[in-house]
């Protein structure tokens, strides 16, 4: 008895597209009531999410959505997927012109029960988690740059429409410090196998790293998205399961640009995509630029337990290096001109050709903020020590102990707030290469 029950729940957990739903939801004309059909939607996502099972399919209209009483953040403990960028009556579709938002405001950072991501990927509540998943996300828009905290005129250089990104606890002018979460978050601890699609979307200003993602079993797919102004790394994805390959991550046909170190100093981190352990990575077609340490970071992990194959992407003005690997004791960096032949077949890289270097910088003209441009590429850190000779020094001095001073660090600038129409211009900007414009 028990082994058939326990027959019948595996199999109820690898068929989360039998009896799949569409479930349809608007901000403007949808009811909490109503069954959520595409002529009678629900006006709320969250409410969408509860009501939605295994293989169910959530439609978004246009507009900027709330989590639950405005907390910012959506639990996704279901293998559904969620498609944005619908017209309010759903007659048409077109993410960048009817764009399905997701802009958390700072005066709800104080809100109950946080997720750490404004989706958060969460299933290892559930008894039995699903195997056989086919999750996409599409067509949808997450910029944090409402929910940060920024200094009011330190690090604020002309043109550039808010002072430097500030480390919780501090804060500006705003109510509560900065929302120091991912864009997107998975658990480690989640157990599900299938595959995860992440496409036509936009992940901009967050203030930790934009796509934090672990899977266990199965497919990663990054394709044709936009990461811009983003702390710590754009994107990486991180296998939760010890045998190695069994998490494969394709990143191709995106754009990511403008991203911060950990810290103000601009000497932690600031990674435009990282590679991981046990993680199959075929990353192809991208644009990584302008990240404050290095393009492609491939430090984390045993090179042995990677299978990285990096071809065909763009690099440009990344602040370091365009890579940097691990050759104990030290860290290896490189630019993208000596990947074919210092990084392949190192490292873990079974193939790292047609690499370049951007040799069109005018296909960004009118498609990156200037005025943010300029700023990054004149960006200077500066410290200076002081000693303050005052009696209290004098007397440390005399009982021989150390004198104490301060140190006082400048910075030009540091993860100030980028314009979201800027960096929505960002699709379709190189031909070929980076997101296309969305079709």
């Amino acid at each position: 008895m028990l082994k058939n029950l326990a027959l019948a729940a595996a199999i109820a957990a690898s068929a989360v597209t039998a009896g799949a739903a569409d479930i349809y939801v608007s901000l403007d004309g949808g009811k909490k009531k109503n069954p959520g059909t595409k002529e009678a939607p629900l006006k709320n996502l969250w409410h969408a999410l509860e009501k939605a099972e295994d293989g169910d399919t959530i439609h978004l209209a246009e507009g900027v959505y709330p989590g639950n009483l405005k907390c910012n953040w959506f639990l996704i403990d279901k293998a559904v997927s969620v498609i944005g960028g619908y017209a309010k009556d759903f007659s048409s579709r077109d993410p960048l012109a009817h764009r399905t938002m997701f802009q958390p405001l700072n005066e709800n950072n104080d809100k109950k029960g946080t997720g750490l991501g404004i989706f958060t990927i969460e299933f290892t509540k559930r008894p039995a988690q699903p195997k056989g998943v086919n999750m996409v996300f599409d067509g949808l828009i997450f910029d944090d740059g409402q929910a940060q905290s920024y200094h009011a005129v330190k690090g604020k250089p002309e043109g550039v429409e808010t002072g430097m990104w500030l480390e919780p606890p501090a804060k500006g002018d705003t109510p509560f410090a900065s929302a120091k979460r991912y864009l997107v978050y998975s658990a480690t601890a989640n157990r599900v196998e299938g595959d995860i699609t992440f496409r036509n979307c936009a992940f901009v200003n967050a203030g930790n790293i934009a796509m934090n993602l672990n899977w266990y079993k199965g497919k990663v797919t990054m394709e044709n998205n936009v990461f811009c102004n983003n702390i710590m790394v754009g994107a990486n994805v991180y296998s939760s399961n010890p045998q190695p390959g069994a998490v494969e991550w394709v990143f191709k046909n995106n754009t990511v640009l403008f991203t911060w170190s950990r810290t103000s100093e601009l000497s932690d981190m600031g990674f435009g995509i990282r590679t991981t352990a046990n993680v199959v990575s075929d990353v192809e077609d991208n644009v990584i630029g302008l990240s404050v340490l290095t393009g492609w970071d491939n430090t984390k992990g045993l090179d042995k337990t990677k299978k990285i194959k990096m071809d065909g992407n763009v690099f440009f003005l990344n602040r370091q290096s365009d890579a940097q690997m691990t050759k104990s004791p030290s860290v290896v960096k490189t630019k993208v001109e000596d990947f074919e032949d210092d990084v392949e077949g190192n490292f873990g890289v079974d193939s790292a050709q047609e690499n370049v270097r951007l040799d069109n910088p005018a296909a960004f003209k009118d498609r990156i903020n200037s005025a943010y441009l300029n700023a990054f590429l004149s960006m200077k850190y500066s410290e200076t020590a002081t000693l303050n000779a005052d009696s209290l020094n004098a007397f440390r001095q005399a009982v021989g102990l150390p004198q104490q001073g301060t140190i006082v660090s400048k910075v030009d600038m540091f993860g100030n707030r980028y314009p979201l129409e800027d960096a929505l211009k960002l699709f379709g900007a190189l031909d070929g290469k980076g997101a296309q414009a969305i079709k």
